[in-house]
């Protein structure tokens, strides 16, 4: 079977010189192997994601001459993939919902690091400090029919011990263990929301994606995705984390950064060819 690459951007905004350098690596490696693009549009958060930044994206890939296969995979017309998947961990015992906002999350965080520092995330937020996980079933329940609003968490602790040691296939590194536990519990999903990119993008790779070409931003959250990938049974692609493309101020690039944003950079009457060498691909 050829190999199956995908690009997956959200409609939050505009797409940037990164985008580009992570949609033509996978164009590239798509055709140097005679495999498939897929192109996913990651629009779960519907308060975020607009009708108007889709249709750019697929303008401007059309315009640096990428082309993908058709159906597009949009999330938010798949939400019961993840409810499916959530209800599997929810049925091992490993899903739990807090109840705390983020204020009130914040000010765990500021009590806790009174005596000393609170560990944080591969990102830099601060690990869960709450409590929620030791709530008796019944007390989350009336909760829950309450109103209140709520995260679901996974029990990371209990997880890791049900999966055991995990590693991947990084190009260019080779085996790379996983640490899930440098997360803390994580957000699967919200009230509101039936998925947090942790598990949608999870369940979505595992529809026939053999090759996961993103930035190296990501390659940490990796050890999140094998730890789920292990626990609902799903393969596990091949990784490639690339380099970013950075601002001046040495950050990586923002969707709210219109100078790097594509159509502004073709607004000016840059061509495909001037973005390739912008990106290092020249």
């Amino acid at each position: 079977m050829p190999p199956v690459f995908r690009f997956a951007p959200s409609p939050n905004g505009y797409l940037h010189l990164g985008h580009a350098l992570s949609a033509l690596l996978n164009a590239a490696a798509a055709r140097a192997a005679g495999g498939r693009l897929l192109l996913r549009i990651e629009d779960i958060d519907l308060a975020r994601c607009r009708p108007g930044f889709e249709a750019a994206i697929y303008e401007d890939l059309a315009w640096l001459g990428i082309g993908w296969e058709q159906p597009v995979r949009r999330q938010s017309e798949h939400f019961d993939d993840y409810r499916a998947a959530l209800a599997r961990l929810e049925a091992m015992g490993l899903v739990y919902p807090s109840f705390e906002s983020r204020a009130g999350i914040a000010a765990l965080v500021e009590e806790r690091e009174r005596q000393g520092p609170w560990p944080r995330d591969p990102d830099g937020a601060p690990l869960y400090p709450g409590t929620a996980r030791d709530i008796a079933p019944d007390e989350r329940s009336r909760r829950i029919a309450a109103g209140e609003s709520y995260a679901l968490r996974l029990d990371m602790a209990k997880a890791v011990r049900r999966a055991g040691a995990l590693a991947w296939d990084e190009a260019g590194r080779g085996t790379v263990a996983a640490d899930p536990s440098a997360w803390g519990d994580v957000i699967l999903a919200r009230k509101d929301t039936p998925a947090s990119y942790h598990l949608a993008v999870t369940v979505d790779d595992a529809l026939g994606v053999t090759d996961v070409v993103r930035g190296e931003d990501l390659f940490p959250s990796t050890s999140v995705h094998r730890l789920l990938q292990s626990l609902l049974g799903l393969p596990a692609p091949r990784y490639r984390h690339h380099r970013l493309i950075l601002g001046s101020d040495g950050r990586k690039l923002s969707k709210s950064t219109a100078a790097t944003a594509l159509r502004q950079l073709r607004a000016e009457g840059l061509t495909p060819a001037d973005i390739r060498r912008m990106v290092g691909l020249d």
